[in-house]
């Protein structure tokens, strides 16, 4: 009976200590990994990555000492839905929560993602968006140098790490020099066998990339564009008026549906239902599928297509197949 109070004192004891061991312990583990290496590494977190995987890879980075305790620090910070993708410079000699922090706003660099079938004008507001923000002392971005120096149709769709200090001429020209390593110009060059220069290669892309709903249709409605053209029957792409109009401040978009009124109202080039040729510049920033589409088409007996409510598209040959398409599904 005696020994009990003792056990208690003991219970007691440890119930006290332990927590404070595990305090401090849970403390080291969130202290720098080396407080006398100072060497900076770019350290970089991709969009939508999850926080476990962030975590995991800055241990792998020996940046801090352990992932577990990390994602808890993170949790109790309440910043994990608030780390930013792109691009850090971080070294062993910051603490977790310095690190942590650091997530929330500290990137040198940040994620760009270009949609195939944006015009510069969109493009240009993206980045504009991205990097012009009060938290950024460093924007450079010009958006009216952008669309001075960005050549429509050139600047490659795809997701870039740009950095915050990144002028319109270096965004313009990365863009630009994605396009020419990934369209290399073998691709182009087999549109000439339908006639095709290369720009015009890229200006039929464009269409298509706007035109087209899914990758399968595209070397379709290539092929239907370039027997309109052969046969000089106006190809007649809403996508061309919709370029030609320009920004509809109504609707608030680049590409507001057009009117039947349109087709005629509409004096430019690039207006396909007035003049029975291809638009003289693309109209937007086709992707390598579409690309790939306009220079090799699909052999196709067809002339006319169109996309009902639910997206499907209906192809025909003639006018009266078309008209009837026209009845049966709009």
């Amino acid at each position: 009976m005696k020994r009990t109070p003792r056990l208690l004192i003991v219970l007691v004891i440890i119930l006290i200590i332990t927590p404070l061991v595990l305090l401090q312990y849970y403390n080291f583990l969130l202290s720098p990994v080396s407080k006398s290496d100072t060497a900076s590494q770019i350290f970089v977190v991709k969009p939508g990555q999850p926080l476990n995987q962030i975590a995991g890879n800055l241990h792998k980075a020996r940046l801090i000492r352990n992932a577990f305790a990390f994602r808890l620090l993170a949790t109790q910070m309440g910043i994990a839905g608030n780390i930013q993708a792109g691009d850090f410079r971080f070294s062993p000699a910051l603490s977790s929560r310095d690190i942590a922090q650091e997530l929330t706003h500290g990137a040198i660099d940040v994620w760009i993602t270009f949609p195939e079938g944006l015009r510069i004008e969109e493009q240009a507001q993206k980045i504009s968006d991205k990097i012009n923000v009060p938290a950024n002392d460093k924007a450079q971005f010009d958006r009216e140098e952008y669309l001075k120096l960005a050549k429509e149709g050139y600047m490659f769709p795809d997701t870039y790490l740009i950095a915050k200090d990144a002028t319109a001429a270096d965004v313009a020209q990365r863009l630009r020099d994605t396009f020419d390593q990934k369209v290399d110009s073998q691709i182009l060059e087999k549109g000439l066998k339908n006639n095709l220069t290369e720009y015009q290669v890229v200006i039929l892309a464009s269409l298509i990339e706007r035109e087209a709903r899914t990758d399968e249709e595209k070397p379709v409605i290539a092929g239907v564009l370039l027997n309109r053209l052969k046969a000089q029957i106006a190809l007649q792409v809403d996508a061309t008026v919709q370029y030609a109009k320009g920004y509809d401040a109504a609707k608030k978009t680049w590409w507001a549906p057009v009117s039947v009124s349109d087709y005629l109202s509409v004096k430019s080039r690039y207006n396909t239902y007035l003049y029975a040729a291809l638009p003289p510049a693309p109209i937007a920033s086709p992707g390598l599928v579409a690309i790939r589409a306009a220079a090799e088409p699909a052999d196709t007996p067809y002339l006319y297509y169109i996309h009902d409510s639910k997206g499907q598209i209906h192809y025909a040959e003639t006018i009266e197949e078309h008209n009837k398409n026209i009845q049966e599904y709009l």
